[in-house]
């Protein structure tokens, strides 16, 4: 009997599976292994506890600390990718010949190292991260963090030609895929990996809408922001935002809005419940980066979902929401949607999102790429 094997290197401990990141590892991890791969995984520790759930996926599950910030200043390559070099990774990965996957590039300090030259490598790309810090740095008004960000982007970008090392560039969105196919032929788009096989969608009405998001991350502070002066300015409908870690600037604006309730740090049982007793997701993305899981999240377990272009543009989910470009529009459809039933129909109306992006089909694809062992 034949077994194929395959190193996983983490950008962070998995577990839980509560943000964008990592929840496409845990859910891939737990795809692999309901077919039969057999897992090393190898977690970077960023701010987060080792996780025994994990070896329930798992043959083997190694940690390593983050190095510290200050090591960056002394590396060329972009501080995310200097603070994950182990030693004691590298001898681990270098004591079989099993393939390797890098979770994004962050993951990626030994991609060109030549002790792998003949191993099979595959990268998974989180995102395009050039550009996303360059729109972290044109949001962010502290210099320090701009100049930081702006670091990163130029680094980051002169790093990206380490990718040509890789047998396989996994993109998680279409979008980024035509983007790295230019430049790197063995690319290919493997859906968001999100947990769910099935739509959980409940008929009937809600009485909010729901914004969810790690509120720490400046993209999601500032949709907030636009949310609550563009948009729910001249609504009188209740919203709930919900989201981990909040800026004292984002938790006073929100109190001045006495419709507007804000749930801070929800366990996943809360989010979930919130997910699905929504009447509308309300999805408004400020950069056009990946495939957002909580669009995902939101059209296999909530009701309606009104979102921007740059949320939803070139992800294959576009019949499945109402599209805004304004405010105004955004207004429309939620007075709009407010008054309607969600139906079955509507349930039914989505159900070849199961096949097109079901955890399975895409841990298929990956295992295509797997060489076997005896």
């Amino acid at each position: 009997m034949k077994s194929k094997h395959l190193h996983i290197i983490s950008f962070n401990v998995p577990y839980p599976p509560d943000y964008g990141g990592v929840i496409d590892v845990f859910n891939k991890i737990k795809a692999l292994h309901a077919e039969g791969i057999k897992i090393h995984l190898h977690c970077f520790e960023y701010g987060r506890n080792e996780a025994p759930e994990l070896n329930a996926f798992c043959e083997h599950v190694y940690y390593y600390p983050r190095l510290p910030m200050w090591r960056g200043f002394f590396s060329r390559k972009p501080f995310l990718i200097a603070s994950r070099k182990s030693n004691a990774l590298r001898n681990r990965l270098l004591a079989d010949e099993h393939p390797i996957l890098f979770e994004g590039l962050h993951a990626c300090y030994l991609l060109d190292d030549p002790a792998f030259q003949n191993r099979i490598k595959l990268v998974r790309m989180h995102n395009n991260e050039p550009v996303y810090y360059k729109t972290l740095a044109n949001r962010e008004n502290r210099m320090f963090k701009k100049t930081y960000f702006l670091t990163e982007a130029s680094r980051l970008s002169r790093f990206e030609s380490v990718l040509s090392h890789a047998q396989h560039i996994l993109c998680i969105s279409p979008y980024e895929a035509d983007h790295y196919e230019i430049r790197f032929p063995q690319t290919t788009y493997i859906s968001a990996f999100h947990g769910h096989e099935a739509i959980h969608s409940k008929p009937g009405k809600g009485s909010f809408v729901l914004y969810h998001g790690n509120l720490s991350v400046n993209e999601n502070d500032e949709a907030v922001k636009f949310i609550l002066k563009e948009i729910w300015k001249e609504l009188n409908v209740p919203l709930v935002i919900a989201g981990s870690a909040p800026s004292e600037i984002l938790v006073r604006l929100i109190q001045e809005y006495p419709q507007v309730k804000l749930v801070q740090d929800p366990d996943q049982n809360t989010l979930e419940e919130l997910i699905r007793n929504a009447h509308i997701h309300l999805l408004p993305a400020m950069q056009q980066t990946g495939i957002k899981l909580k669009l995902l999240n939101a059209i296999f377990n909530g009701r309606f979902c009104i979102a921007n272009r740059n949320m939803i543009e070139h992800t294959g989910l576009e019949q499945y929401c109402l599209c805004f470009n304004h405010a105004d529009e955004a207004k429309a459809a939620i007075n709009a949607y407010m008054q309607q039933e969600f139906t079955a129909e509507d349930v039914i109306f989505r159900q070849p999102v199961v096949d097109t992006f079901s955890d399975s089909a895409s841990a298929k694809k990956i295992i295509s790429y797997l060489p076997e062992h005896p």
